[in-house]
């Protein structure tokens, strides 16, 4: 009987205690946020910040790219750390309109998101990013 009070208090705790934080974001009531840049053959387009206020699902998406760009690039997503961009999540199978990145976030905070070339470009592209997060 002792066992059970203690689990059933437990459970309610975490119960009010997930409420009082605001809980986890349901993915349909995410943020998207839409940036641009361009990147150049051998580098990285330019590095996007967002703030993530409380935990969920988060994705990442290259909706389009400019001249038409029909091979593989590079995807980053990092979190913001003394000022540097630090390496959360990486795909070098990127391609346009499809999701680069998607994932849990357990951590609130700064993070950072950019393009690069992972040797495929021939002429700078022009490309918009969406950005899906809590």
């Amino acid at each position: 009987m002792r066992i059970r009070f203690i689990a059933a208090a437990a459970f309610v705790f975490a119960v009010l205690a997930s409420i009082s934080c605001g809980g986890i974001t349901d993915p349909s009531k995410n943020t998207t946020e839409t940036f641009t840049g361009t990147v150049a053959p051998g580098g990285n387009g330019m590095v996007h910040t967002f703030n993530v206020s409380n935990t969920g699902e988060f994705s990442v998406k290259v909706t389009a790219m400019t001249p038409t760009f029909n091979s593989f690039f590079g995807t980053f997503l990092g979190i913001v750390q003394s000022g540097n961009c630090s390496l959360f999540q990486q795909n070098t199978l990127s391609i346009v309109g499809s999701q680069s990145l998607t994932g849990p976030i357990f951590q609130k905070g700064t993070y950072c998101v950019f393009v690069f070339d992972v040797g495929t470009m021939t002429t700078s592209e022009n490309y918009t990013l969406t950005v899906s997060h809590p």
